[in-house]
């Protein structure tokens, strides 16, 4: 019986960015009803700022290894 690997940091970066996406997308979602109090609003924004930031550096990351891996074509 094989030991599990454990997944790269490759993967849990992907991982945690599509997880981001879907949690901010959740906290847009409900604050779009207009059923939330001024307090749990400001909560879910300050998380939402938090969850792009996060994504942003992602993304940054992702656009600097695409320049550096074509930069020699």
């Amino acid at each position: 019986m094989s030991t599990p690997r454990k997944p790269t940091k490759k993967q849990i970066t992907s991982v945690n960015f599509e997880k981001s996406l879907q949690q901010l997308n959740m906290l847009v979602e409900k604050m779009e009803t207009g059923q939330l109090t001024l307090e749990t609003s400001l909560s879910y924004f300050e998380e939402g700022i938090t969850l792009i930031r996060q994504c942003q550096k992602t993304l940054n990351e992702a656009e600097q290894k695409v320049e550096i891996l074509t930069k020699n074509e």
